[in-house]
C-alpha cells in the first residue's frame, strides 16, 4: 500500500518535537515516540494521520483535544511515507549532528526500545516468522535498546554511532519490506 503524500511540509524535527512533548507533559521523548510510531507501522500496525497516539496506547486523557496535531500529523505521514520510500530515505528521528554524541546515542538507545515498543503493540515478535536475517535485527535491536555506551575517542565513537544509526536504518526498512509484504497467515494466494 502506497500512501500519497499529503502536503506534508518540512519534516518534523527532533527539537520541534521535544518542544511540543515538553509542553504538552507528555511523558515520553521525541525519539522514543517516532521509534513507537516506526516500529508500529513496521509491523502493519493499522492507524491514521489523527489516530495513531492512541493506537500507541499514547491517549493522555482529554488532552489530545489541545494538541496542535498539525505536528503530529506530519509526523506520521513523514514516517509512513519514508518507509514506504523507494529512494530508502527512512531515518531515526534523532538529534542533530551538533548535538552531543552522548545526548545523540541515548536518544538512539531510547528510539530502539519505542521501535520494539511499537512493533509489540502491532503484533510482531521474534515468533513472527522472520527470515533468520530478520531475526538477527530484531535482537540486535534488543541489544541496542539495553545497551549503556561508553566512550573513549571522540572521532571513533563518533564513527560507531553512524556506523550503528546506519544499521538501525537498513534493519528497519529490511524489517518493514519483510513483515509488511509477508503474506499473513492462513491468507492464500491465487
Amino acid at each position: 500500500m502506497r500512501l500519497s503524500p499529503v502536503n506534508l511540509g518540512s519534516p518534523v524535527t527532533h527539537a520541534q518535537l521535544g518542544e511540543l512533548l515538553a509542553t504538552l507533559h507528555f511523558g515520553i521523548g521525541p525519539s522514543d515516540l517516532h521509534g513507537s510510531l516506526t516500529g508500529y507501522l513496521c509491523g502493519g500496525g493499522v492507524a491514521d494521520a489523527r489516530g495513531w497516539l492512541a493506537a500507541l496506547e499514547l491517549d493522555p486523557d482529554d488532552a489530545l483535544a489541545d494538541i496542535p496535531h498539525a505536528v503530529l500529523t506530519r509526523l506520521y505521514g513523514q514516517c509512513a511515507a519514508w518507509l514506504d520510500d523507494p529512494e530508502l530515505g527512512f531515518e531515526p528521528l534523532l538529534p542533530l549532528a551538533d548535538t552531543a554524541l552522548e545526548s545523540r546515542a541515548d536518544a538512539l538507545v531510547e528510539w530502539c526500545r519505542g521501535f520494539l515498543g511499537g512493533l509489540g503493540l502491532a503484533g510482531v515478535s521474534r515468533q513472527h516468522g522472520l527470515s533468520e536475517d530478520g531475526a538477527e535485527i530484531l535482537k540486535d535491536l534488543g541489544t541496542i535498546a539495553a545497551t549503556r555506551f561508553e566512550y573513549a575517542d571522540g572521532e571513533e565513537d563518533e564513527n560507531a554511532l553512524t556506523e550503528v544509526i546506519e544499521f538501525i536504518r537498513v534493519g528497519v526498512l529490511l524489517l518493514h519490506a519483510e513483515i509488511v509484504s509477508a503474506p499473513q497467515a492462513g491468507a492464500t494466494l491465487h
